[in-house]
């Protein structure tokens, strides 16, 4: 698997919302993903391993992929855009933050999210389950590529072949 190792300067936080906007020019397919994402929210997918969210959405749009970690096309978050509905696998990913005069870790050592909403470049809103924050449910969080001080992040591109 092709993965595009993103290294940034320190500072991320993983903060809860469940509002989604509609964003123009969301491929098909990902409009799909989110809609089955939103259909979960606060609910388990699966047994509530963070890639089964990710599965049963792919499954349900019918999408093509591999059934393991190769969720789509890899898309490089530098160079073409990231849509609502894409996905995010982590691999050794360490996020430092600060909110106000606190200072926060996150480490995910092998996590797999999807993007519920574009905030900015290398700003998202990630719905996942099996989370400190939300269990085995599906939450949504926030993920600032910014503060991404350690690890793998590889974006995928549902389709279908």
């Amino acid at each position: 698997m092709l993965a595009i190792l993103l290294q940034f300067l320190p500072g991320s936080a993983l903060v809860f919302s469940q509002q989604t906007v509609a964003q123009p020019g969301i491929p098909a397919l990902n409009e799909q993903i989110i809609a089955f994402v939103t259909s979960k929210l606060n609910k388990k997918v699966g047994t509530g391993e963070c890639w089964d969210l990710a599965a049963e959405a792919l499954n349900a749009a019918n999408a093509t992929w591999d059934g393991q970690l190769k969720f789509g096309k890899v898309v490089d978050p530098k160079t073409a855009a990231i849509y609502p509905g894409d996905i995010i696998q982590f691999e050794k990913v360490q996020v430092k933050y600060s909110v106000g005069q606190s200072n926060y870790a996150e480490s995910y050592p092998h996590h797999t999210a999807i993007v519920y909403k574009v905030l900015a470049d290398g700003s998202y809103e990630i719905a996942q389950q099996n989370t400190s924050a939300t269990g085995r449910k599906v939450g949504i969080g926030k993920l600032d590529l910014k503060n991404v001080t350690k690890g793998e992040l590889t974006f995928f591109r549902p389709e279908k072949l």
